[in-house]
């Protein structure tokens, strides 16, 4: 099977004079395979396309796709338009169960959800009616759910992805908010948990994302529900915020099904029973799997081989390495400081002496509102400590937490304006190719999404001339690859330059693939941060661990950190032991 996928948002005939229809003999005006709709832009009759390719390789704006799929995905379960985007298949909600979805960016996990919870007609790729749907699914868990579903017999509750776009839909307080929301008696203590309380009097308009995350989640939980929805909890909350969120989530879940779309593996691994695997080609189609244990699943992904649908999803695997600390004796020094502090009317940090070294890729833990981005702004020589001395005398590269595209350049243009080698081929495969950049290189980057805008960032602080490269949660609005990837490009980058790297980040995935020092932030939040030095990954990860109240082990299989079940035999073990990372028999 064939099916042949125009992305219109990159389609952009009047700028290629529409080279498709010159290039490819399928594509041609007057010809009965194609026809140009919404304001010149082509539409595909895919049972006459041949799959040449041509079309593909030579629009240069990478808007068009022609995919074979196997013969067993000739039925879509929601297609959007001729030429759109195609979804197969559908999770099932489990009563008592968190069920989780993983998988890349434009994958088709919001859409799944959307139907699931009735917000969206799934169509058969054809337009199909409710009843024709039911048809297609009877006989199956999902055959009934969607007929409960279409005949109003299930109540669901949904937490959208893009919580930034609450204050336009709503005006006034936080508590007017979660008072109509209130549907079961559970306001006050889900706000207790969440830190909503302080909340209630603050008009919508004026929170955080943090903030909006956190009373978006208490709204959708407190709803009278048989089915929760929560399409991503942990975007602007830090590892202790993902913590609360996900005991609360957890509780709801005993009595009832709860559904959760995660990109954090970490918090997917404490949180859900069971994952749906989506693969695909992202803005193209996407395939969703039967569901799988929660550490079976998150393992194939890892592994990029998923036995079961004898898919590929990855050429390699991601490889989670237990590193030795190196002798500080062999390390030379980039830079010391002694301690200083940064004063404002209600907050203050408190940094303590420290040590950077040549080559070393440093991860900063800690809470929200605990001066994590101040200190990367002290650094950077963006701000200066009110108290002590801060003369690196180093050139830095700094990628803020807040992007901001203030540039009409396309991102080719930014790019070469930062690095002259960036027609060559190190620049290419070690940034371009591997961040996903090829196809955003015509794109302005005032256009460019968060996602896109985070990795074009990412490269571009990399590719500054510097001795120290400050970056500010770089993981911000990306999926579980491409945050993956990004570890990788900056770890290798630090290691073949010899450049020293700063991360401040909350997917402790991420900090564990990247660094080899790292620094803890306490304190007080909003009021008091102190910062300690670098030390090697064991005692930070040890205290900081210890501070959220969780511990992690090695898997056997992966390697990668997961998260021990609190209260179950291993967590108390390591508690009692003081391991809150992994165990000692773990980094063998």
């Amino acid at each position: 099977m064939r099916i042949a996928v125009i992305n219109r948002d990159r389609c952009q005939p009047k700028k290629c004079v529409r080279e498709c229809e010159y290039f490819c003999p399928p594509v041609r005006t007057g010809d009965e395979t194609v026809t140009f709709a919404d304001g010149g832009k082509p539409t595909i009759t895919e049972n006459l396309c041949v799959g040449c390719g041509i079309c593909v390789r030579k629009c240069p704006f990478g808007a068009i796709a022609i995919i074979n799929l196997p013969d067993e995905l000739e039925n879509p379960t929601h297609r959007y338009g001729e030429n759109g985007f195609a979804l197969y298949g559908l999770p099932v909600p489990t009563e008592g169960k968190v069920t989780g979805l993983l998988g890349p960016n434009g994958i088709g996990k919001s859409t799944a959800v959307a139907i699931l919870s009735g917000l969206l007609t799934p169509n058969l790729g054809k337009g199909a009616s409710w009843g024709e749907v039911i048809e297609a699914f009877s006989g199956s868990a999902l055959g009934d759910y969607l007929r409960r579903v279409r005949e109003k017999g299930v109540k669901t509750a949904y937490k959208p992805q893009n919580v930034d776009r609450i204050p336009k839909s709503f005006s006034g307080t936080v508590g007017e908010l979660l008072e109509r929301t209130d549907e079961r008696g559970a306001l006050s203590p889900l706000s207790e948990k969440l830190r909503v309380t302080p909340l209630m009097d603050r008009e919508i308009s004026s929170l955080s994302g943090g903030e909006l995350q956190r009373v978006a989640i208490v709204a959708c939980a407190a709803r009278e529900a048989d089915v929760y929805f929560f399409d991503e909890i942990s975007p602007y909350l830090d590892i202790y915020q993902r913590i609360n969120a996900a005991g609360a989530i957890r509780q709801l879940a005993k009595t009832r099904s709860v559904m959760v779309v995660e990109h954090d593996l970490a918090l997917l691994d404490l949180l859900a029973d069971g994952v749906h695997l989506v693969y695909g080609t992202p803005g193209a189609y996407g395939v969703i799997t039967r569901p799988k244990g929660v550490r079976v699943g998150i393992n194939q992904y890892i592994k990029g081989y998923f036995p079961e649908e004898n898919v590929r999803v990855r050429s390699e695997p991601i490889v989670f390495e237990v590193r030795a600390p190196r002798a500080e004796k062999d390390v030379p020094i980039l830079a010391e400081y002694g301690a200083f502090t940064k004063s404002y009317s209600a907050f203050r940090l408190e940094a303590e002496p420290g040590v950077i070294r040549r080559g070393e890729v440093v991860g900063i833990l800690g809470p929200n509102g605990i001066g994590k981005s101040t200190y990367i702004k002290l650094l950077a020589g963006v701000e200066d400590p009110t108290e002590g001395h801060l003369q690196l005398k180093l050139k830095v590269s700094y990628k803020p937490q807040y992007l901001k595209a203030d540039t009409d350049l396309s991102v080719e243009g930014f790019l070469r304006r930062i690095n002259r080698e960036f027609d060559s081929s190190y620049y290419q495969s070690e940034f371009v190719k591997p961040m996903g950049i090829e196809k955003l290189l015509e794109q302005p980057m005032e256009e460019l999404s968060g996602g896109e805008l985070q990795r074009v960032a990412v490269v571009g602080c990399l590719s500054r001339d510097a001795d120290l490269y400050l970056l500010d949660e770089p993981s911000a609005h990306l999926d579980v690859e491409q945050r993956m990837m990004a570890a990788k490009v900056m770890r290798r980058f630090a290691e073949s330059a010899e450049r020293s790297v700063l991360v401040v980040d909350h997917d402790i995935y991420l900090i564990d693939l990247l660094s080899e020092k790292l620094m803890v932030f306490e304190g007080e939040e909003g009021k008091r941060g102190v910062a300690h030095p670098p030390v090697d990954m064991r005692e930070g990860m040890n205290r900081f661990l210890k501070g959220i109240g969780i511990t992690f082990r090695r898997d056997e299989d992966t390697r990668r950190p997961r998260v021990n079940k609190p209260g179950s035999r291993l967590d108390r073990s390591q508690r009692e032991s003081g391991e809150h990372y992994y165990l000692a028999a773990d980094a063998s």
